[in-house]
């Protein structure tokens, strides 16, 4: 079974030495592995040090951007070149253990299609702990897939998996719940978190805010994506609902001869009626879209199989 071991780098040219001598004693030389690193636009002399590390070990591939996309664009790049049976990724900077890998993966053994790395004990400051123990909880809470740690860059898949979501943007956060919505088994592992030893983080509090954002793309695109009029009627239905009920209310005081005609919740009444039509509308509309999409693959397949 070959291990495709898929690293990002952006200006870590202290870690790489040390990080490559720790996964080439997980991943022997014998096996038919490969070691992918991404460089993502360093600009401190990564891109020599990751072409030194190719020079002198066949099992690595070094793919280089012009400049930084992001860990994403990173991780997609790297899905795509993977060739293993078992896809491992982990960060550049030391702070994920390779020894960890192999529990992991006895992990996918015993069924599972993901394993997910959990640092329950983190070395962070607390400026940094905090905020992502409440972004966790909102995850979960809003995805329903119990991973503690969906931030964690210490991942192992099965090939199937990483070929199958799309991973782009900020989505590289939410792929136990991408792997999740495309029917993949998932699971998660504590594994040890190391101090930092060289650099700083290149990830600010604002990852946070960015990443709540991206969460509505997952939701979406993982929940509503083929039932689009369930997120849009939805949303619809409440608004009208609202509106409705202000409508009512203000009509019972205008048979008691309040006058209403004048009155700013007689605006914001209508207001909601329109928006919640137009919400109900717009997911009719991607209902068509969704139908029509799905008959043009279904003659799709229809002409395959008669061509057969």
């Amino acid at each position: 079974m070959n291990i495709s071991a898929v690293l990002p780098v952006y200006d870590e040219v202290d870690s790489l030495g040390q990080l490559h001598r720790e996964l080439a004693a997980i991943l022997p030389a014998d096996g038919g592995h490969e070691i992918i690193y991404i460089d993502d636009g360093s600009s401190d002399g990564s891109a020599a040090a990751l072409k030194e590390l190719a020079d002198g070990d066949a099992r690595v591939k070094v793919i280089s951007f012009y400049r930084n996309y992001g860990k994403a664009a990173a991780l997609a790049a790297g899905f795509e070149a993977a060739a293993g049976d078992i896809v491992v990724t982990m960060d550049s900077d030391l702070q994920d253990d390779p020894a960890e890998i192999p529990a992991m993966i006895d992990l996918l053994n015993q069924g599972w299609d993901m394993v997910s790395g959990w640092k329950k004990v983190r070395h962070d400051p607390l400026r940094r702990r905090l905020p992502s123990k409440f972004y966790n909880f909102v995850v979960r809470l809003m995805t329903g897939v119990p991973i503690h740690d969906s931030n964690c860059g210490l991942k192992v898949y099965r090939a199937e998996v990483v070929k199958s979501v799309e991973v782009y943007g900020g989505l590289h956060r939410y792929i136990p719940a991408l792997a999740k919505y495309k029917g993949f088994k998932v699971t998660e592992k504590v594994v040890q978190h190391r101090p930092r030893q060289h650099g700083k983080t290149k990830y600010g509090l604002t990852r946070y805010l960015h990443g709540l954002l991206d969460l509505f793309t997952v939701l979406f695109v993982g929940r509503y994506f083929q039932r689009p009029l369930h997120f849009f009627g939805l949303v619809g239905l409440l608004l009208s609902i609202a509106g409705l009920v202000i409508s009512v209310y203000l009509t019972i005081n205008w048979f008691a001869g309040i006058p209403i005609g004048n009155r700013p919740l007689f605006f914001l009444g209508i207001l909601l009626i329109i928006v919640g039509i137009q919400f109900f509308s717009l997911g009719l509309l991607a209902e068509l879209f969704v139908q029509r999409r799905h008959r043009e693959q279904q003659l799709v397949k229809d002409v395959y199989y008669q061509k057969r």
